[in-house]
């Protein structure tokens, strides 16, 4: 069974930074695209960034310029470093496995979530 452990999250003033990390475990033998992803309040969960085992990268506009994301195959591990934080930075940040090859099935998976609050 593959599981996704986020750790990172928590309060910070605005224009902090705050560094999220996830761990992917399991039977993995690659994982195509790892990503992570925001939910606001009252809204819908949305992309923030991902990276392909290639290592190219994708970004929203609202974290372009701000937050870098970066992954270590060997881990199986992706980071979000994320600076200049706004309040409309605050939600609920998940980590996102794409196409995991485990040797017997390919398939996506969600981490729990980790909370980030930026508030003064």
């Amino acid at each position: 069974q593959v599981q996704l452990v986020e750790s990172g999250g928590g309060l910070v003033q605005p224009g902090g930074s705050l560094r999220l990390s996830c761990a992917a475990s399991g039977s993995i033998l690659s994982i195509a695209v790892m990503g992570w992803y925001r939910q606001a309040p009252g809204k819908q969960r949305e992309l923030v960034a991902d990276v392909t085992n290639g290592g190219s990268t994708n970004y929203a506009d609202s974290a372009k310029g701000r937050f870098t994301i970066s992954r270590a195959n060997a881990k199986n591990t992706v980071y979000l470093e994320m600076n200049s934080l706004k309040p409309e930075d605050t939600g609920v940040y998940y980590c996102r496995a794409d196409k995991v090859w485990t040797g017997r099935d390919i398939s996506n998976y969600w981490g729990q979530g980790t909370q980030v609050t930026v508030s003064s």
